[in-house]
């Protein structure tokens, strides 16, 4: 019995001295896959497109100035609006055809009084140019009168500047005829109710809006931008009556 324990000391420790070399065989024979150098190109490329878009969304939010786009809504004639962003950051966009299935033309104007809607006289509205408080500055357009071209300059940047905002974004070819930086934006969202319209956003290297191609069409500049007025000026003056609707009355 003695003779037995003694043996088993020598194969305990054999076996302490062999079990880590062979382990260490194992591994070496398995390595572990290195990391490369550089991480997959397609997130690098999209990580840096959504800095990038981000950086020109700021931009854009400091930009002030007046300028003309052509509008393209969807199934309907293409049009000229304008838009001015003031130094006091009220702003304006007067979109023509827009109200009463087409045959009226509107301002949509946000200033330090409120947010208001104008109509237009035109062929069909023989009434005079008039003005209707809708609201706050900050409030909503309802979705009967908003005719939508003016987020892209107003509350969409601020998602756009958002990293935190469910959004996917990536390069984008620019149109033809537009000369800047283009991103596709896309909701990553599970909600219907997606921060903006997924499409390809367009800017300038000083932040200037120069695209947009989205639900509710496609905006692109036209010439260059003018300078900024002092404050926004309302179409007409404000008075008692109703906004127009974009397909009834008034």
């Amino acid at each position: 019995m003695h003779a037995h324990r003694r043996a088993a000391r020598p194969l305990t420790g054999v076996l302490a001295l062999t079990l880590p070399a062979l382990l260490a065989s194992c591994v070496a024979d398995h390595p572990r896959t290195a990391p490369t150098d550089g991480a997959d190109p397609v997130p690098v490329q999209v990580d840096a497109a959504r800095d990038e878009l981000a950086g020109l969304a700021a931009a854009a939010q400091d930009r002030h100035f007046t300028a003309t786009y052509a509008f393209a809504p969807p199934g309907g004639p293409s049009r000229t609006l304008t838009w001015t962003s003031a130094n006091d950051g009220g702003w304006r966009v007067d979109v023509p055809g827009w109200g009463r299935g087409g045959t009226v033309d509107v301002s949509l104007a946000g200033t330090s009084d409120g947010l208001f809607q104008c109509a237009l006289p035109s062929t069909a509205r023989v009434l005079p140019a008039g003005c209707v408080r809708l609201g706050d500055t900050d409030d909503a357009v309802p979705r009967r009168l908003d005719p939508r071209v003016q987020h892209p300059f107003t509350d969409w940047l601020e998602v756009l500047t958002d990293r935190e905002a469910p959004l996917a974004v990536s390069p984008a070819t620019p149109p033809a005829g537009v000369t800047g930086r283009c991103y596709a934006v896309d909701s990553t969202a599970a909600s219907m109710n997606a921060p903006l319209d997924v499409g390809v956003y367009c800017f300038g290297e000083d932040g200037t809006p120069l695209a947009v191609r989205a639900a509710f069409g496609s905006l692109t500049l036209t010439g260059r931008p003018g300078p900024a007025p002092a404050t926004v000026e309302l179409a007409a003056a404000v008075t008692e009556g109703e906004p127009v609707d974009r397909d009834g009355t008034p």
